[in-house]
């Protein structure tokens, strides 16, 4: 009887903390139920395409070594936007800094639509990833000036699940739209349902409304000087975070193309793959971000970080339908920790300067990892088991160098 009164008080509890969370992120500020709109509809438009720009620079004639040079060009792009997105959130407001982006985007999409060659694209991301790799820093400033700093997790995991709302319908409709009218065609529509959804992300951002005075004294601060005040425990999540994004980089181009090149696979069942793995990833975002507020975030970054060793192993047998199923269920759970992840480095950054600090922690990941594209293409080209075994080794050693540390600090 006094376990059973125990385990309804705990369910009771856990419903309470979930709606308080929900009540706090999304009542205390309007201005954040904006900002997740914007993001639902930049989102909307970028997925119904952006999965399969490795495979429409295939069809557009680039070689290896340029779609190696997108992937690691997204990710050099999203490590050199991040730091001054991060100080134009403390400078400017989000409604100001998130125009600007949102402007640049758009015209990112219209180039890429304009002019159906290899170079536009690589030209084109200059621009079309301007928004994404922005929002980061905004939006983790929001859940740190929003929420109590034990309820991080369950704002990261809120905002994760409705990001990923895009990710689960978008491949979907965009493979349908590549597999009926072609993929060159299909890529276009894409595009331009991307300026209009862009468009309507702009008019939603100007409903953004300051609840307080940006601070115009706030000063950016100077790369070194903000690593500089990185905490010891941040130093150590961001060296094994490298490692992981190595594991994750190196196959990241080469996935679809394995799926569609080499497995035979349509764009429609590669939509619906992606679809899996974002949904099981939305399951996991709300039980593991409240378990990780009340538990320890640690034990959860340490469980994220082996999905992402295991998804590239798991691959590599992935012949049959059913093994892709089991390879992108894997893909889906390595979300499990992200929400405790994030809220660690938002409560390590915490401060008048969290925007510059949370950029200054991405762009050096992302700067460090950028090569990791180019070392996936080099590894593509000496066979696909190559690539995915050289993920696995990168994997294995962030997973294993963050338990070690984490163990030598208790």
């Amino acid at each position: 009887m006094l376990r059973s009164m125990e385990g309804s008080q705990s369910r009771q509890s856990a419903i309470r903390n979930l709606r308080s969370a929900i009540g706090e992120f999304l009542g205390l500020r309007a201005n954040v139920v904006a900002l997740l709109a914007a993001i639902v509809f930049i989102g909307s438009g970028e997925e119904l395409w952006i999965r399969f720009v490795p495979r429409y620079l295939e069809v557009l004639g680039a070689g290896i070594l340029v779609i190696g040079f997108y992937d690691g060009l997204k990710t050099l792009l999203g490590a050199v936007y991040a730091y001054p997105g991060g100080i134009l959130t403390d400078r400017w407001g989000h409604r100001r800094a998130l125009s600007f982006f949102t402007i640049l985007s758009i015209t990112g999409y219209l180039l890429v639509l304009a002019i159906p060659h290899w170079a536009a694209v690589l030209g084109g991301t200059f621009l079309f990833l301007a928004w994404t790799s922005f929002s980061l820093p905004a939006t983790f400033s929001l859940v740190g000036t929003s929420l109590a700093p034990e309820k991080y997790g369950m704002g990261i995991a809120l905002q994760s699940m409705i990001k990923r709302i895009p990710i689960l319908i978008g491949p979907i409709l965009g493979g349908i739209l590549i597999d009926r009218f072609g993929l060159l065609a299909g890529m276009r529509l894409g595009l331009l349902a991307s300026a209009i959804l862009g468009l309507v992300a702009l008019l939603v951002q100007n409903r953004i409304s300051e609840s307080e005075p940006v601070a115009a004294q706030t000063r950016g601060l100077r790369l070194g000087f903000a690593v500089a005040q990185f905490q010891p425990e941040l130093r150590r999540l961001l060296l094994s975070d490298i490692l992981i994004r190595f594991c994750e980089r190196i196959p990241a181009a080469w996935v679809v193309i394995l799926v569609m090149s080499h497995l035979g696979f349509s764009a429609k069942q590669f939509g619906y793959l992606t679809a899996l793995e974002v949904g099981v990833a939305m399951l996991c975002f709300i039980p593991a971000a409240w378990l990780s507020d009340r538990y320890g975030r640690e034990p959860f970054v340490i469980l994220t970080f082996v999905f992402f060793t295991l998804f590239p192993l798991v691959l590599l047998r992935a012949q049959t339908p059913f093994w892709l199923i089991v390879a992108f269920a894997i893909r889906g759970l390595k979300e499990f920790g992200e929400p405790a992840r994030k809220a660690l480095i938002i409560h390590y950054s915490s401060g008048s300067n969290q925007g510059q600090l949370i950029g200054a922690y991405y762009l050096i990941r992302d700067l460090t990892v950028t090569p990791g594209a180019l070392l996936g293409a080099w590894l593509w080209s000496a066979g696909p088991e190559i690539n995915l075994w050289g993920a696995f080794v990168f994997g294995l050693l962030g997973t294993a160098g963050y338990a070690w540390t984490l163990a030598r600090s208790d």
